[in-house]
């Protein structure tokens, strides 16, 4: 272990938090397996997003639990949990909550008294998010962001730690809306949730399908201690020709820089911000620690791109025309970027 890594890690508080974050994290894992079925990276995703304290869209096609995945991890958290079922008359007041006038029994006056919405919590589900218009949307933005509530000029602080895990259905289904690029950046990942495999789908039908019920799940972690993770999650140290990595892969995605390829030049419009390399970096520091380790790899950063870049990239008319995804450009990007080689 080198020194840097060594001084981050040399105090015994420190060391009996990285073995509470990986007895807690090998429980929930746990906990979410006794009732998803496969779906391993999934489940990762949602984990790096908790302990970085981001978002995560999961995107996928009706039937594919992306709802169970979700509520399942909530309750394995320990942390409270609140869902929002998206819809087209979905109104920005149900989402953050609005100001009521009431009398005051004491004095007889009328006052103003604010309700919370279902924002108000540690775990959000924002079930369908794109089957309600941009403008309902919208009202998650300052909540994800600056992890606070405006109504009527009042700055309403949330609930630490707060994480939203949207679903979406892919948006050419009828009666749902793209997401605007502003709200898109304010997610972590963007995860695929696929079909399961023809084994795991006959696992699936045996386990539910000779119950009734779905199985317990128990809490594993607490809103403190999920803090204390957040915290030993940026302690992780990094190599700067990995940060530099992580830099040149966002960079890499715009079309005017010089590390563009061919392909990037060709087909996208616009590339990633800074935020995709902070967000890089720090899921990369929590894939780590995840792993049992206590430097970051240029593999943490390869193994994340995708998931955090393809919601962040703007493909053109050529790219739909010559049948070429988000994820073919990315992946022909990673190919031809230098993987810089660090010492273990």
């Amino acid at each position: 272990m080198s020194e840097e890594v060594s001084n981050a890690f040399d105090t015994e508080e420190t060391r009996e938090l990285v073995k509470s974050f990986q007895a807690a994290n090998t429980n929930i894992r746990e906990q979410i397996a006794n009732t998803i079925i496969g779906q391993y990276d999934i489940v990762d995703s949602l984990l790096i997003t908790l302990y970085v304290g981001g978002h995560c869209l999961i995107t996928g096609m009706p039937g594919t639990a992306k709802t169970l995945l979700v509520h399942t991890l909530a309750s394995s958290l320990g942390l409270t949990f609140k869902r929002i079922q998206f819809t087209p008359d979905l109104m920005p007041t149900d989402i953050t909550g609005t100001d009521m006038v009431e009398e005051n029994q004491s004095t007889g006056k009328r006052e103003w008294r604010f309700v919370e919405g279902p924002v108000f919590t540690n775990v959000l589900l924002a079930d369908e998010i794109n089957r309600t218009p941009p403008k309902t949307q919208a009202a998650l933005l300052e909540a994800m962001q600056e992890k606070t509530v405006t109504v009527r000029g009042q700055l309403h602080e949330l609930d630490k730690p707060f994480l939203v895990l949207a679903t979406q259905n892919p948006i050419e289904l009828e009666g749902t809306y793209p997401l605007p690029e502003a709200q898109l950046d304010r997610f972590l990942f963007n995860v695929i949730l696929d079909y399961l495999s023809p084994e795991e789908e006959v696992a699936v039908i045996e386990r539910f399908t000779k119950r009734v019920g779905m199985p317990e799940v128990k809490a594993c972690t607490s809103n403190e201690e999920i803090i204390k993770f957040q915290w030993l999650v940026r302690q992780v140290p990094i190599a700067e020709s990995v940060t530099r990595y992580a830099v040149d892969v966002v960079r890499a995605t715009r079309p005017t820089d010089p590390l563009a390829t061919d392909m990037i030049k060709k087909y996208i419009n616009f590339g990633s911000s800074i935020r995709a390399s902070m967000n890089l970096v720090l899921s990369a520091k929590a894939r780590a620690l995840m792993e049992g380790r206590y430097h970051v790899t240029p593999e943490d950063i390869k193994a994340l791109a995708l998931p955090i870049l393809r919601h962040r990239v703007l493909p053109n008319y050529y790219a739909e025309s010559d049948g070429v995804t988000v994820d073919d450009i990315l992946n022909s990007m990673l190919d031809d970027l230098a993987t810089p080689a660090v010492a273990a």
